[in-house]
């Protein structure tokens, strides 16, 4: 059954969709965090998830947030900073519905929406399983070294007051935010599973950065690297490869009811 639900935080409606298995009984729940100036549905890789976890008795959370998709708020007042505050928001609200199981919620991140999760997984208490689709660690990095994609982000910061990121505008808060932002430091306090799915053809997040995660964590996290994949998952096969291994790591840890 999908379900559509507005959270709320400081003020904003977070829109969401909920996908829950048949039955009334509590049941595990994955919360999924979308990408930089991505939406819910993540290109309708989150949609093709949650409907094969719903299909294995797990429940699953779809929101945009703030400034993206439909939920309120402007792009130009978006810092990662809010978005990790948003989705632990998020996550306690999901403990408090019906459909949910508060001691088996995990997360699963897609791009800068993987740093989020890998962050929110350490600082939110009683997540239990983390799964990292291509993690845009390198972002503070690049941010942090003034260029973005290739294009000198202060220039135009200095020019017309954002900086241009594919049609959404970018703020100075926002490239300050991203640039501070540490982002294997946060996330290495987290001991439970995590996985961590990247493409050894990505060009927008190189691998080399996944694998600086397994540096920090201590010997809870795996690398599944995919031959050939790149940072969208655009093809069948390493779309389908994805969702496997996503599959079969959440099901191993959220034990969810038969």
């Amino acid at each position: 059954m999908i379900r559509s639900h507005d959270f709320r935080h400081r003020g904003l409606a977070l829109r969401a969709t909920l996908h829950l298995p048949d039955g009334g009984a509590r049941r595990p729940a994955v919360v999924f965090v979308h990408g930089f100036s991505s939406n819910r549905m993540e290109n309708r890789s989150f949609v093709l998830m949650a409907r094969l976890l719903e299909e294995h008795g797990i429940a699953s959370v779809r929101f945009d947030l703030s400034g993206h998709g439909e939920s309120d708020g402007d792009f130009f007042d978006v810092t990662i900073t809010g978005e990790i505050a948003e989705t632990r928001s998020v996550i306690g609200a999901v403990r408090d519905l019906g459909f949910a199981d508060p001691g088996r919620i995990a997360l699963v991140g897609m791009s800068m929406g993987g740093v989020v999760a890998g962050i929110v997984a350490a600082e939110e208490p009683g997540i239990r399983a983390a799964c990292l689709w291509s993690p845009a660690a390198v972002a503070p990095f690049e941010v942090g070294a003034g260029f973005l994609k290739g294009r000198d982000i202060r220039a135009e910061l200095k020019e017309q007051g954002y900086f241009d990121a594919d049609s959404h505008r970018m703020s100075p808060a926002l490239v300050d935010d991203i640039a501070g932002l540490d982002v294997y430091g946060r996330s290495r306090p987290y001991t439970g599973p995590v996985r961590i799915i990247h493409g050894d053809r990505d060009d927008i997040a190189p691998l080399s950065y996944a694998r600086r995660y397994l540096d920090h964590y201590t010997g809870n996290a795996e690398l599944v690297v995919v031959e050939g994949a790149g940072h969208g998952w655009s093809t069948v096969p390493h779309r389908a490869r994805l969702h496997r291994a996503t599959l079969r790591f959440l099901l191993a840890h959220l034990e969810p009811s038969p």
